[in-house]
């Protein structure tokens, strides 16, 4: 008999089991975390219906003494709102509930480590915070709304910081306690952290408690996007809301759990 010649080359088809690259696994975990935030009509409420509806009724009807240029004072706050809504109360819900329903746990069973399934929702949200903030921006031109360059450079800036601050808290909320909890008690925090950050718009505010809201990461991004898209910076509020990322994202990476 004849010698029986391969086709292919030896080791052509020789198993190579390895992860794929750290690279790989973000960018399809942001994908699909993507996938879910806009297909979820709630999210979709959250980060685009209401913070719309905020705008262009602060803007257009007489509420409050605001100045001649209130469009000004009501952008950043409105910014503020939608970063908050969609990294913290949003991803709160919907990790709470990715938990009970068993999402997080298979996920927990695949070679994907903790800290890409947190990167990975970290990054979606801030996908959907840029596409949110081009909407405000885009409609508060249309209202009226004049920032210079470098205000928009600062604004956005301080707005990836908060974003990058809300997700890690919102990450500690729904990846440590039970959905109806998380449920209950991101509803109420926001509620809470949006009259606390509304104080932007009061003038002539007492110290103590102009010092309180700063040091609420609601207040300190409402504060601190107010100054940068005015062109200045309010390290203080940057700080804050650095220390509050820090801890909460430190937390989370140690008590948050798949189950």
């Amino acid at each position: 008999m004849s010698e029986t010649t391969s086709r292919f080359l030896p080791g052509t088809f020789a198993p190579d089991p390895r992860p794929a690259s750290r690279m790989a696994m973000l960018t399809a975990q942001t994908g699909l975390e993507l996938k879910l935030l806009l297909r979820n009509g709630e999210q979709l409420l959250l980060t685009m219906f209401i913070p719309i509806t905020l705008l262009i009724g602060l803007t257009l009807l007489p509420f409050g003494d605001l100045g001649e240029h209130r469009v000004d004072r009501i952008v950043p706050m409105v910014m503020m709102t939608a970063v908050m809504s969609t990294a913290f109360t949003g991803q709160a819900i919907a990790v709470g509930f990715d938990r009970r329903y068993g999402a997080l746990k298979r996920l927990g069973a695949t070679p994907l480590p903790r800290w890409g399934v947190i990167a990975g929702k970290c990054a979606a949200v801030l996908i959907v915070v840029v596409l949110q903030a081009m909407l405000l921006g885009a409609i508060g031109v249309a209202l009226g709304w004049r920032p210079g360059i470098g205000g928009l450079a600062l604004g956005a800036l301080v707005i990836a910081l908060g974003t990058a601050t809300f997700a890690a808290m919102g990450l500690l909320l729904g990846g440590t306690l039970k959905a109806e909890v998380v449920l209950a008690l991101a509803n109420i925090l926001w509620f809470i952290m949006l009259g606390i950050a509304s104080l932007v718009l009061v003038d002539s505010l007492p110290t103590a408690l102009t010092v309180i809201a700063r040091l609420i990461p609601s207040g300190a991004l409402a504060y601190a996007l107010d100054a940068a898209l005015s062109g200045s910076i309010d390290w203080f509020g940057v700080a804050v809301l650095a220390v509050w990322g820090v801890v909460c994202g430190w937390l989370a990476t140690r008590l948050f759990r798949f189950h």
